[in-house]
């Protein structure tokens, strides 16, 4: 099992990553929305399926180099179309503008593990850490912008 394991360390690193980043930002998603819309495992599914998805494009392409008409990047960019499905469900189910961060969170998840998946790490860190930043400090930004927005609705009714 060792051996496995030392053999395909590169591979595991890349997974691991990819998971623990998609974590990362569903923790976060997961306290500010106490349960509603994708969390932790949604986010960390959809990162860990990005990189296995790249990860079978690269096997692909050394596989089959020389095979005339292959393209191994098609898989990738199926991945964008398959995770736009995913956020447009999430916003139907928590209707217009509710599932929006939803689904585009999960559309950066996608990103970050296909950044995981190519070995682009730094890449994947430094984006994860500008999506916490982003669903952080606007949530911050946001709460006195809306607390002035109602105070306006409330006087127009008023």
């Amino acid at each position: 099992m060792e051996q496995f394991f030392i053999q395909n360390s590169e591979v595991t690193l890349k997974l691991v990553l990819a998971v623990a980043l998609g974590l990362l930002v569903g923790v976060e998603r997961f306290f500010v929305h106490k349960g509603e819309g994708a969390g932790m495992k949604t986010h960390a599914l959809v990162s860990l399926g990005s990189a296995v998805f790249v990860l079978i494009s690269e096997a692909l392409v050394q596989k089959y180099m020389n095979l005339p008409g292959f393209n191994p990047i098609m898989i990738p960019s199926q991945i964008i179309v398959g995770v736009g499905f995913l956020g447009a469900g999430s916003i139907m189910v928590y209707g217009s503008q509710l599932g929006l961060t939803t689904a585009g969170g999960l559309w950066v998840m996608a990103g970050i593990g296909m950044a995981v998946g190519f070995g682009f790490y730094s890449l994947a860190i430094i984006i994860t850490i500008l999506v916490l930043l982003i669903l952080i400090l606007i949530n911050i930004l946001e709460k006195p912008i809306r607390k002035i927005s109602n105070e306006i609705d409330q006087s127009k009714t008023s």
